[in-house]
């Protein structure tokens, strides 16, 4: 059972219900949005009659079906880099958005047409079709044409084939010509189609996590009041003139929540597909699609409070406690793909266990231990982000004693406890090559996230009224996501240890066995 699950009914006795209600209540008062670039929420959107939940949840339902289904039809090799030339489209477009009309932006959207044809070369080096490859991420990219066609509602009958037409026949064009360009490079191997999938699903997750903690960061959470729908508008086709301020921040995370999913089910499909002897990958697979599914759950109820389609905030109740978990359940989700990524690699399945190392018991034992403490770690920061109440209307700012001194505690206790894991895994099995590349992340990650700690702490304390400076956006959110990348690498480590380092009691009752087999490992 997830952490956060085992812990969500102990928050609600623990957590005082005014300090629950407090954050959602100024939220909800003004939602005063500072930017990077944009302009403020704008509040008259358009509210438009919602679809009913029964509706789609079966439209839901059937596309899923007919996702699954299709991906028997595509190799696995191209629905990895196809889904990994939308992804980066995607991770680079939403920056691009936050500065619509400069020059940075616009340069920005220019890129984005530079990566079917990267993604088209690497198709072409590794032996596979540059045009289906950029097929699967016109596909995978239908997901946000909807955005667009909203706003040619005004338009011709045959406007929305163009768009669809042009999006299929300009992504196959580039990736064709990325595989031109690179017809006489020399060859790659890619990983595994299983684990080159994880990787890619494990990005994708991350850059949701980014996006994620942009939305906490610039205090936009409830910048659109309803879900599944947003505004009344279904999801997919809520339009993107409309998506300003605080609203583009809070859908354009909402539209990465949509592909990771698309991408954890299709995950299921191929590690079916290129997995077929082994058990761990499929039933972490299937573990990681429900997972996303129960997220995203997380993620509406947080805002609803309840499953319903309704817009008014009369019929709504905001979840403070829910944000916590989400939050926290987020980076449990990331580290999971990583892991995914691990145990179908070549690596996982060729590498030979190592036996008779030095504090082989620590090995296996160091990076559970250091995972456990990062989870307690990740619940009080997150708890602490979520409870404190910014500045406003000139009041002060406050701040949960207990999040916050648990949370520096603890900074000190992951800090000691990942440098021994990490060194002690770079010594004691240098040999073992994930082990010792982790490991040495794990000392050199640790100390720049205790440092980013500070200076996130400096910021968010010396901040006196209600606009939010751009470096507290910036601060805050890398320290999340190095977070994020801490957590996965001592999930992985952890994987790997157990993995490929021998226990002392294997060894031993190996040798009892047969000790001519022990002595000839060692």
């Amino acid at each position: 059972m997830s952490p956060s699950l085992v812990l969500f009914p102990m928050l609600s006795n623990a957590i005082s219900p005014a300090l629950l209600k407090a954050p959602t209540q100024v939220l909800l008062a003004g939602n005063a949005v500072a930017q990077v670039g944009a302009t403020t929420t704008d509040a008259s959107s358009a509210v438009v009659e919602p679809t009913p939940l029964g509706i789609l949840l079966a439209v839901f339902f059937v596309l899923s079906i007919v996702a699954y289904l299709a991906a028997y039809l595509v190799r696995p090799v191209h629905l990895a880099l196809g889904f990994a030339t939308t992804a980066a489209m995607w991770g680079i477009g939403y920056v691009s958005m936050m500065a619509p009309g400069l020059w940075i932006g616009e340069a920005l959207f220019v890129l984005t047409l530079a990566v079917p044809v990267v993604f088209g070369a690497i198709a072409q080096r590794a032996g596979a079709s540059p045009v289906k490859t950029g097929l699967v991420s016109a596909l995978a990219n239908l997901l946000v044409i909807g955005a667009f066609l909203r706003d040619e509602q005004g338009g011709a009958s045959w406007v929305p084939l163009a768009y669809v037409g042009g999006l299929f026949i300009a992504s196959a064009a580039l990736a064709a010509f990325g595989g031109f360009l690179a017809r006489r490079a020399k060859p790659i191997e890619l990983p595994t189609p299983a684990s080159l999938f994880a990787r890619v699903a494990a990005v994708t997750v991350f850059i949701l996590l980014v996006t994620g903690g942009l939305v906490t960061g610039l205090e936009s959470g409830l910048a659109v009041p309803d879900w599944p729908n947003s505004f009344g508008h279904n999801m997919l086709l809520y339009p993107i003139s409309e998506m300003k301020g605080g609203i583009y921040y809070e859908h354009a995370h909402r539209l990465f929540g949509m592909l990771v999913g698309v991408t954890a089910l299709v995950l299921v499909n191929v590690v079916f597909r290129d997995e077929r002897r082994a058990t761990l990958p499929r039933v972490l697979s299937v573990l990681f699609l429900a997972m996303v599914c129960v997220q995203g759950l997380f993620g509406g109820l947080r805002v609803t409070g309840t499953l319903t389609s309704a817009v008014s905030g009369a019929e709504l109740s905001p979840s403070t406690l829910l944000a916590i978990v989400h939050g926290m359940f987020g980076q449990i989700v990331f580290a999971t793909a990583c892991v995914i990524a691990c145990v179908t690699s070549r690596t996982w399945n060729e590498g030979r266990a190592h036996s008779a190392l030095r504090d082989a018991a620590r090995l296996r034992a160091l990076p559970v231990v250091l995972v456990a403490a990062m989870l307690v770690q990740l619940f009080l920061g997150a708890s602490y982000r979520h409870l404190q109440i910014p500045p406003a209307d000139g009041n002060p700012a406050v701040h949960p004693a207990w999040p916050i001194w648990g949370h520096i505690f603890g900074a000190f206790v992951v800090l000691i406890v990942a440098v021994v894991t990490g060194a002690h895994a770079t010594s004691r099995a240098r040999e073992i090559r994930p082990i010792r590349f982790f490991g040495k992340a794990l000392v050199h990650g640790v100390g720049l996230q205790f440092a980013l700690g500070i200076a996130a702490l400096v910021v968010v304390l010396i901040r006196t009224d209600a606009r939010i400076p751009a470096y507290e956006v910036a601060t805050t959110s890398a320290h999340q996501a190095l977070g994020a990348l801490l957590l996965a690498s001592a999930s992985m480590l952890a994987a790997w240890s157990l993995r490929l380092v021998v226990s002392p009691a294997t060894s031993t009752s190996d040798a009892s066995v047969n000790p001519s087999t022990s002595a000839a490992a060692s």
